[in-house]
Protein backbone atom coordinates (compact mmCIF):
# COMPACT_ATOMS: atom_id res chain seq x y z
CA UNK A 1 0.00 0.00 0.00
CA UNK A 2 0.91 3.43 -0.67
CA UNK A 3 2.51 2.87 -3.96
CA UNK A 4 3.71 5.75 -5.66
CA UNK A 5 2.39 6.68 -9.24
CA UNK A 6 1.28 9.37 -11.08
CA UNK A 7 -2.01 11.38 -10.92
CA UNK A 8 -3.43 10.76 -13.96
CA UNK A 9 -2.67 6.64 -13.51
CA UNK A 10 -4.05 7.21 -9.46
CA UNK A 11 -7.03 8.91 -10.36
CA UNK A 12 -8.08 6.48 -13.19
CA UNK A 13 -7.32 3.64 -11.29
CA UNK A 14 -9.17 4.70 -8.02
CA UNK A 15 -12.42 7.09 -8.97
CA UNK A 16 -15.33 5.54 -10.89
CA UNK A 17 -18.43 6.95 -12.11
CA UNK A 18 -21.04 6.81 -9.55
CA UNK A 19 -18.34 6.96 -6.97
CA UNK A 20 -18.80 9.17 -3.70
CA UNK A 21 -15.50 11.04 -3.41
CA UNK A 22 -14.31 13.23 -0.53
CA UNK A 23 -11.20 15.87 -1.50
CA UNK A 24 -10.87 17.67 1.96
CA UNK A 25 -8.52 20.16 3.11
CA UNK A 26 -9.76 23.46 5.33
CA UNK A 27 -8.26 26.72 3.70
CA UNK A 28 -4.92 24.63 3.92
CA UNK A 29 -3.50 21.78 1.24
CA UNK A 30 -7.01 21.37 -0.59
CA UNK A 31 -6.14 19.07 -3.40
CA UNK A 32 -7.22 20.90 -6.48
CA UNK A 33 -5.11 19.54 -8.90
CA UNK A 34 -6.63 15.98 -8.20
CA UNK A 35 -10.37 17.55 -8.52
CA UNK A 36 -9.09 18.94 -11.92
CA UNK A 37 -7.67 15.60 -12.78
CA UNK A 38 -11.10 13.91 -12.28
CA UNK A 39 -12.59 16.34 -14.44
CA UNK A 40 -10.43 15.72 -16.99
CA UNK A 41 -10.93 12.13 -16.84
CA UNK A 42 -14.61 13.02 -17.18
CA UNK A 43 -16.11 10.89 -14.25
CA UNK A 44 -19.89 11.96 -14.02
CA UNK A 45 -22.47 11.14 -11.02
CA UNK A 46 -20.00 11.56 -8.43
CA UNK A 47 -21.44 11.85 -4.94
CA UNK A 48 -18.62 14.67 -3.45
CA UNK A 49 -18.21 14.92 0.12
CA UNK A 50 -16.60 18.04 1.94
CA UNK A 51 -16.43 20.26 4.44
CA UNK A 52 -16.30 23.99 3.02
CA UNK A 53 -16.78 22.97 -0.19
CA UNK A 54 -15.08 25.97 -2.16
CA UNK A 55 -13.77 26.85 -5.77
CA UNK A 56 -12.79 22.74 -6.39
CA UNK A 57 -15.62 21.55 -6.26
CA UNK A 58 -17.73 24.50 -8.14
CA UNK A 59 -15.35 23.50 -10.50
CA UNK A 60 -16.46 19.54 -10.44
CA UNK A 61 -20.18 20.90 -10.39
CA UNK A 62 -19.96 23.32 -13.13
CA UNK A 63 -17.88 20.51 -15.03
CA UNK A 64 -20.85 18.13 -14.86
CA UNK A 65 -19.14 15.36 -12.56
CA UNK A 66 -21.34 15.42 -9.53
CA UNK A 67 -24.61 14.35 -9.05
CA UNK A 68 -25.09 15.33 -5.46
CA UNK A 69 -23.55 16.59 -2.44
CA UNK A 70 -22.78 15.94 0.93
CA UNK A 71 -21.66 19.05 2.67
CA UNK A 72 -21.12 21.85 5.43
CA UNK A 73 -20.81 25.34 4.48
CA UNK A 74 -20.16 26.28 0.80
CA UNK A 75 -18.64 28.93 -0.84
CA UNK A 76 -15.73 31.22 -2.46
CA UNK A 77 -14.05 32.12 0.89
CA UNK A 78 -13.33 35.66 1.69
CA UNK A 79 -15.00 36.39 -1.83
CA UNK A 80 -18.76 35.21 -1.63
CA UNK A 81 -20.82 32.27 -3.46
CA UNK A 82 -19.84 29.45 -5.71
CA UNK A 83 -21.90 30.60 -8.80
CA UNK A 84 -21.26 26.95 -10.98
CA UNK A 85 -22.97 25.42 -7.28
CA UNK A 86 -25.90 27.83 -7.77
CA UNK A 87 -26.37 27.53 -11.11
CA UNK A 88 -26.35 24.08 -10.28
CA UNK A 89 -29.25 23.76 -7.13
CA UNK A 90 -31.72 26.54 -8.28
CA UNK A 91 -31.56 25.72 -12.41
CA UNK A 92 -30.28 22.28 -12.76
CA UNK A 93 -27.27 23.51 -14.93
CA UNK A 94 -25.11 21.79 -16.58
CA UNK A 95 -27.00 18.61 -14.18
CA UNK A 96 -29.26 18.98 -11.72
CA UNK A 97 -27.06 18.61 -7.91
CA UNK A 98 -29.16 17.18 -4.63
CA UNK A 99 -27.53 18.31 -1.59
CA UNK A 100 -27.53 16.82 1.99
CA UNK A 101 -26.19 19.96 4.38
CA UNK A 102 -24.78 19.63 7.64
CA UNK A 103 -22.99 21.10 10.39
CA UNK A 104 -18.83 21.23 10.45
CA UNK A 105 -19.11 19.63 13.87
CA UNK A 106 -21.82 17.14 12.16
CA UNK A 107 -19.50 16.09 8.98
CA UNK A 108 -15.77 16.03 11.19
CA UNK A 109 -17.73 13.11 13.57
CA UNK A 110 -19.09 11.37 10.46
CA UNK A 111 -15.71 11.28 9.50
CA UNK A 112 -14.75 10.49 12.84
CA UNK A 113 -17.29 7.14 12.67
CA UNK A 114 -16.36 6.03 9.41
CA UNK A 115 -12.86 5.70 10.12
CA UNK A 116 -13.36 4.26 13.79
CA UNK A 117 -15.78 1.47 12.02
CA UNK A 118 -18.53 2.86 13.79
CA UNK A 119 -22.06 2.99 12.04
CA UNK A 120 -22.52 6.77 13.35
CA UNK A 121 -21.83 9.47 15.70
CA UNK A 122 -23.66 11.31 18.62
CA UNK A 123 -23.15 14.93 19.21
CA UNK A 124 -24.26 18.13 20.68
CA UNK A 125 -25.35 19.79 17.63
CA UNK A 126 -27.79 21.22 14.98
CA UNK A 127 -29.57 23.11 18.02
CA UNK A 128 -31.29 26.53 16.84
CA UNK A 129 -31.07 24.95 12.76
CA UNK A 130 -33.26 24.04 10.37
CA UNK A 131 -31.16 21.51 9.27
CA UNK A 132 -33.31 18.38 11.26
CA UNK A 133 -36.31 19.31 9.63
CA UNK A 134 -34.04 19.40 6.27
CA UNK A 135 -31.56 16.81 6.45
CA UNK A 136 -32.89 12.91 6.75
CA UNK A 137 -29.20 12.25 7.62
CA UNK A 138 -29.77 13.96 11.22
CA UNK A 139 -31.39 12.25 13.74
CA UNK A 140 -32.39 12.56 17.81
CA UNK A 141 -31.07 10.06 19.74
CA UNK A 142 -31.44 9.50 23.56
CA UNK A 143 -28.58 9.00 25.77
CA UNK A 144 -29.16 5.65 27.72
CA UNK A 145 -27.42 6.64 30.82
CA UNK A 146 -28.37 10.23 31.27
CA UNK A 147 -31.70 10.47 29.18
CA UNK A 148 -30.21 13.20 26.87
CA UNK A 149 -31.54 14.06 23.88
CA UNK A 150 -28.41 14.17 21.36
CA UNK A 151 -27.96 13.82 18.23
CA UNK A 152 -27.16 11.36 15.71
CA UNK A 153 -25.47 11.73 12.20
CA UNK A 154 -24.59 7.98 9.95
CA UNK A 155 -20.95 7.18 9.45
CA UNK A 156 -18.82 8.80 6.03
CA UNK A 157 -16.75 5.85 4.19
CA UNK A 158 -16.65 7.66 0.87
CA UNK A 159 -15.59 4.87 -1.95
CA UNK A 160 -12.41 7.23 -2.39
CA UNK A 161 -11.07 10.12 -0.23
CA UNK A 162 -8.17 12.56 -1.28
CA UNK A 163 -6.09 14.73 0.42
CA UNK A 164 -3.20 16.74 -0.35
CA UNK A 165 0.06 16.99 2.32
CA UNK A 166 3.66 18.50 1.98
CA UNK A 167 5.48 15.51 2.11
CA UNK A 168 5.87 11.74 1.13
CA UNK A 169 8.89 9.27 1.55
CA UNK A 170 9.76 6.34 -0.52
CA UNK A 171 7.82 3.49 1.25
CA UNK A 172 4.77 5.77 0.51
CA UNK A 173 4.35 7.29 4.48
CA UNK A 174 3.15 10.71 4.54
CA UNK A 175 3.69 13.74 6.35
CA UNK A 176 1.88 17.23 6.60
CA UNK A 177 1.63 19.79 9.12
CA UNK A 178 -0.07 23.26 9.67
CA UNK A 179 -3.85 23.07 9.30
CA UNK A 180 -4.33 19.24 8.54
CA UNK A 181 -8.48 19.31 9.15
CA UNK A 182 -9.73 16.19 9.13
CA UNK A 183 -7.22 14.58 6.62
CA UNK A 184 -6.52 11.76 8.48
CA UNK A 185 -9.95 10.74 9.46
CA UNK A 186 -10.83 11.41 5.76
CA UNK A 187 -8.11 8.45 4.48
CA UNK A 188 -9.37 6.31 7.29
CA UNK A 189 -12.40 6.01 6.60
CA UNK A 190 -12.17 6.02 2.41
CA UNK A 191 -12.44 2.39 0.74
CA UNK A 192 -9.66 3.50 -1.11
CA UNK A 193 -7.24 6.87 -0.33
CA UNK A 194 -4.88 8.87 -2.80
CA UNK A 195 -2.71 11.54 -1.41
CA UNK A 196 -0.83 13.94 -3.62
CA UNK A 197 2.15 15.77 -2.01
CA UNK A 198 4.65 18.70 -3.04
CA UNK A 199 7.38 16.29 -3.06
CA UNK A 200 9.29 12.56 -2.16
CA UNK A 201 11.94 12.47 -0.10
CA UNK A 202 14.03 9.71 1.19
CA UNK A 203 13.22 10.26 4.81
CA UNK A 204 10.75 12.21 7.07
CA UNK A 205 11.93 14.47 9.25
CA UNK A 206 9.81 14.78 12.09
CA UNK A 207 8.43 17.91 12.47
CA UNK A 208 6.52 19.93 16.33
CA UNK A 209 2.79 19.36 15.80
CA UNK A 210 3.25 16.67 12.02
CA UNK A 211 0.80 13.99 11.27
CA UNK A 212 1.91 10.99 9.41
CA UNK A 213 -0.60 8.65 8.14
CA UNK A 214 1.75 5.32 7.31
CA UNK A 215 1.88 3.56 3.94
CA UNK A 216 -0.67 0.52 4.96
CA UNK A 217 -3.28 3.66 5.61
CA UNK A 218 -2.91 4.59 2.12
CA UNK A 219 -3.84 3.53 -1.06
CA UNK A 220 -1.59 5.70 -3.49
CA UNK A 221 0.47 8.61 -3.12
CA UNK A 222 1.45 10.87 -6.36
CA UNK A 223 4.20 14.04 -6.63
CA UNK A 224 2.05 16.87 -7.57
CA UNK A 225 4.15 20.29 -6.50
CA UNK A 226 1.67 22.65 -6.24
CA UNK A 227 -1.10 20.84 -6.33
CA UNK A 228 -2.81 22.54 -3.57
CA UNK A 229 -3.02 25.73 -5.84
CA UNK A 230 -4.60 28.34 -5.51
CA UNK A 231 -4.84 27.14 -1.53
CA UNK A 232 -1.51 26.78 0.05
CA UNK A 233 1.08 24.25 1.49
CA UNK A 234 2.50 25.58 4.67
CA UNK A 235 6.71 25.24 3.85
CA UNK A 236 5.94 25.17 -0.06
CA UNK A 237 3.54 27.71 -1.33
CA UNK A 238 1.48 30.89 -0.27
CA UNK A 239 -2.13 31.07 -0.71
CA UNK A 240 -3.19 32.71 -4.03
CA UNK A 241 -5.71 35.33 -3.08
CA UNK A 242 -6.04 36.92 -6.59
CA UNK A 243 -6.93 33.35 -7.63
CA UNK A 244 -10.28 33.59 -5.21
CA UNK A 245 -11.04 36.89 -6.89
CA UNK A 246 -11.03 35.72 -10.14
CA UNK A 247 -12.92 32.55 -9.45
CA UNK A 248 -15.89 34.81 -8.72
CA UNK A 249 -16.22 36.75 -11.86
CA UNK A 250 -15.33 33.52 -13.70
CA UNK A 251 -17.78 31.26 -12.60
CA UNK A 252 -20.77 34.21 -12.74
CA UNK A 253 -21.14 33.15 -16.61
CA UNK A 254 -21.74 29.71 -18.11
CA UNK A 255 -19.74 30.90 -21.32
CA UNK A 256 -16.91 31.92 -19.21
CA UNK A 257 -16.54 29.20 -17.13
CA UNK A 258 -16.72 26.58 -19.88
CA UNK A 259 -14.15 28.39 -21.71
CA UNK A 260 -11.93 29.00 -18.86
CA UNK A 261 -12.27 25.04 -18.17
CA UNK A 262 -11.00 24.32 -21.51
CA UNK A 263 -8.20 26.70 -21.44
CA UNK A 264 -7.06 25.96 -17.96
CA UNK A 265 -8.22 22.48 -16.97
CA UNK A 266 -8.36 20.52 -20.20
CA UNK A 267 -5.16 22.51 -21.61
CA UNK A 268 -2.29 20.28 -22.80
CA UNK A 269 0.16 19.02 -19.86
CA UNK A 270 2.98 22.01 -19.23
CA UNK A 271 0.55 24.93 -19.93
CA UNK A 272 -0.41 27.14 -17.73
CA UNK A 273 -3.33 24.99 -17.24
CA UNK A 274 -1.99 21.88 -16.00
CA UNK A 275 -1.86 21.27 -11.98
CA UNK A 276 -4.27 24.43 -10.88
CA UNK A 277 -3.87 26.79 -14.07
CA UNK A 278 -4.42 30.78 -14.11
CA UNK A 279 -7.87 31.56 -12.63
Amino acid sequence: MGETTSLADAVAELVHDGDSVALEGFTHLIPTAAGQEIIRQGRRDLTLIRMTPDIVYDQLIGAGCARKLIFSWAGNPGVGSLHRFRDAVQRGWPRPLEIEEHSHAGMANRYVAGAAGLPFAVLRGYVGTDLVDRTPTIAPITCPFTGEVLTAVPALNPDVGIVHAQQADRRGNVQMWGITGVHKEVVLAARRSLVTVEEIVDELTPRPGAVVLPAWAITRVAEVPGGAHPSYADGYSDRDNAYYQRWDEISRDRETFTRWLHEHVFAPAGTDGAYGGAA
